[in-house]
């Protein structure tokens, strides 16, 4: 007897898998509102039998899924997203040079136009990655920080435009990046609101923030899993993302 599914997977796990996701403990780069996770040892297998560990973090802590709820009033909870939403064929935008150039770096409309004219129409139903390569920062918070001698922060980020552009003209599911938020630091400090991450998660999609080795993928052609637990009502969590892709 022979059971498809079984086969199929056996596919997958011939293809190349990439972890998307980084380690964290109690002293990685974390939103400067939060305090760092705290982790104590309750059991150990010498003097108990088993190895017990408790954690007390914030739910956007680490690489992280944030849903709807943690932006927008009355949007779907963590719980609430379907299975089916988690997997996505994966577009992953490399932007890595002009980031490292300018750490105030604004992804914009005109630069998806410019994307497209070289590597074709983004595809609906998506998962559009922002590589940035600000994941290679991690886990120096100072560089990840990147703070003038003001205090004042300069990570790159989505700018508005692009993200309505990918979600009503492209009809993208969900996005990702590697910094701590979807704007750009400058337009935080401009706006005085993360005007970008408070529309995306308005559109009743979620999105991944803090991804690492976006440079180990494809433009296309991969699949991301963006797995967490299931907390009852939580706005996000530490998630477990991957990326399947095609073997070269």
């Amino acid at each position: 007897m022979t059971y498809p599914l079984w086969n199929q997977l056996n596919e997958l796990k011939s293809a190349t898998w990439v972890d998307l996701t980084h380690t964290f403990d109690e002293d990685i780069p974390r939103f400067s509102e939060f305090e760092k996770a705290n982790v104590s040892t309750l059991f150990t297998v010498k003097e108990h039998g088993f190895y017990v560990q408790r954690w007390n973090l914030v739910t956007q802590y680490g690489t992280h899924i944030d849903a709807p709820i943690h932006f927008v009033e009355n949007k779907r909870y963590l719980d609430e997203l379907d299975l089916k939403e988690l997997v996505l064929p994966l577009i992953v935008l490399d932007y890595s040079t002009e980031a490292q150039d300018n750490a105030d770096f604004i992804l914009t409309k005109d630069h998806l136009l410019t994307w497209e004219g070289q590597h074709g129409k983004i595809e609906s139903d998506t998962f559009v990655a922002l590589r940035t390569d600000w994941s290679k920062r991690w886990p120096d918070s100072e560089r990840f920080e990147n703070k003038d001698a003001q205090g004042n922060q300069h990570l790159p980020g989505w700018g508005l435009d692009a993200l309505k552009f990918l979600i009503e003209e492209r009809g993208v599911k969900a996005i990702g990046h590697e910094t701590f938020d979807t704007d750009a630091s400058v337009d935080v400090a401009k706006n005085g609101d993360i005007v970008g991450e408070r529309y995306i998660l308005g559109q009743d999609t979620f999105q991944v923030e803090l991804l690492a080795h976006l440079d180990q993928l494809p433009t296309r052609g991969a699949i991301i899993y963006a797995i967490s637990p299931k907390p009852k009502d939580a706005p996000g969590f530490p998630v477990r993302a991957f990326a399947i892709k095609p073997n070269a």
